[in-house]
């Protein structure tokens, strides 16, 4: 027995040292001529092709059409030139493949899952949504009245929606405040003329990749992808500078949000954070680990473990291309609002005062680098960072780095990472509520701002 403990201790030791040696697999970066950026990846594990493609047409462009961009994307599979929508679903369907649109914040993406065997057909498929939709009449009219009544219905979940009132209220009017889905008054008014021309002009080849991700020859794979797409010519994208938002706040707001049947209050509490390209996120990551990036965190331990005020409480780093937000967000009853809140605030207060140590440190390193390679082990994982690495602009580098910047970092940098990166003063709050029952206790935190749930928008 004794030998085959040693094996298995021994295999355990090569997969946690192979986990730490994780680097971001060969792959072939090309352009075509009309721009379109192109990424292939051979993985021959398992006989599926993953394929993620990326255009910049995201929200951050709806204008005052809030949900412009995410009704263009889910509209790119309602029939095509060659195929209806029902055709679409029943070939995807037969052969087991999956086919997704969606938009958020900064991109569109579309991505597709297939079998090797059924490569020709699906590619087909692929290459007939992204360059010859038809924006059916009759599929979008059914599609956007199911977006209105899904609206409508996630007012009645907080936790739902508390993510855009708190945009709305840090970055104000900068386009990141922007609902992804839209809102009722403004989804209403968007019609099939205004899905062609988003289209039009955000779908364009020159700011737009497709990552092909699987069991393929890369050479035989370069000539198909050249074939079904560089003779694609689009408009040129219309490039927007923009600056930064400024998330600097002099002073702490608190906006509450009523919901007269609400029985719990959910808050998020947060203010500036980092943007993507922030060369401390490793670090950031590490420190949020300890603070609610885990089960076992301070802000889960205080909130849920210790006091049963809430069933799971945490704090988060959003990343977005030009800025981004820190926030810690939960629930709890009514009754327990501002005990839940100032101990939330306590745990980030201990945080700064009493900083990290060597055990707590190592504890939140093993956590965070034996998390980092399973993100990474799926061939749609795969194709997926390669279209973020296009829109966000970084390398391989952050991932083949990662696993030594965690090994490197020291308990004095990790404090200083506290001090520069996790606000304490001028703090943002939201809070979904019942506001007769919590309002005159929640002045304390900061200027009081009040909304209705059921008042349109965020």
């Amino acid at each position: 027995m004794k030998h085959i403990f040693l094996a298995l201790l021994a295999l355990l030791t090569l997969s946690a040292q192979a986990q730490n040696n994780f680097k971001v697999p060969k792959y072939e970066k090309f352009k075509l001529k009309n721009g379109l950026t192109v990424y292939l990846m051979e993985q021959h594990e398992v006989p599926l092709i993953n394929v993620s493609v990326v255009f910049d047409a995201g929200s951050i462009h709806d204008g005052a059409k809030y949900g412009l961009a995410s009704l263009t994307a889910d509209a790119l599979t309602f029939g095509t030139q060659k195929y209806t929508k029902e055709q679409i679903e029943e070939m995807t369907d037969y052969v087991g493949a999956n086919l997704y649109s969606s938009a958020g914040k900064e991109s569109a993406t579309v991505g597709m899952s297939f079998a090797v065997k059924d490569q020709e057909k699906m590619l087909d498929v692929l290459q007939q949504v992204l360059m010859h939709p038809v924006f059916n009449e009759t599929e979008f009219a059914k599609h956007k009245e199911r977006t209105l009544l899904e609206l409508t219905q996630q007012k009645e979940s907080p936790r739902s929606v508390i993510g855009n009132y708190f945009n709305k209220f840090v970055f104000d009017e900068y386009p990141y405040a922007t609902p992804n889905g839209g809102n009722r008054s403004t989804v209403e008014e968007i019609n099939v003329a205004e899905i062609k021309n988003f289209y039009r002009d955000h779908y364009t080849t020159d700011h737009a990749a497709i990552a092909v991700v699987g069991d393929f020859n890369t050479a035989d794979m370069k000539k198909k992808i050249t074939s079904l797409f560089g003779g694609w010519k689009t408009a040129e994208s219309k490039m927007i500078k923009r600056s930064a938002p400024d998330l600097s706040f002099d002073k702490s707001r608190v906006l509450l949000v009523n919901k007269e049947d609400a029985r719990e209050t959910t808050f998020m509490i947060g203010g500036k954070g980092v943007a993507y390209s922030n060369p401390d996120y490793v670090p950031i990551l590490v420190v949020n680990t300890i603070l609610g990036g885990r089960f076992t965190s301070w802000l889960n331990d205080a909130l849920r473990v210790n006091s049963g005020l809430t069933y799971g409480a945490g704090s988060r780093f959003n990343r977005l291309k030009h800025g981004g937000t820190f926030y810690i967000s939960t629930f709890t009853k009514n009754s327990t609002t501002v005990p839940a809140i100032d101990m939330a605030l306590g745990v980030l207060d201990s945080l700064h005062r009493t900083g990290l140590n060597e055990e707590i440190l190592a504890s939140a390193k093993a956590y965070v680098k034996g998390d980092f390679p399973p993100e990474y082990e799926s061939a749609g994982a795969l194709a997926r960072l390669l279209t973020d690495m296009f829109i966000y602009g970084f390398d391989e580098s952050y991932i083949n780095t990662f696993q030594s910047k965690v090994d490197g970092l020291t308990v004095a940098q990790a404090n200083d990472i506290i001090r520069k990166y996790f606000p304490k003063e001028d703090l943002q709050f939201v809070l979904i509520g019942k506001a007769d029952e919590i309002r005159d206790q929640v002045k304390k935190y900061g200027t009081l701002t009040e909304k209705e749930i059921k008042e349109p928008g965020f």
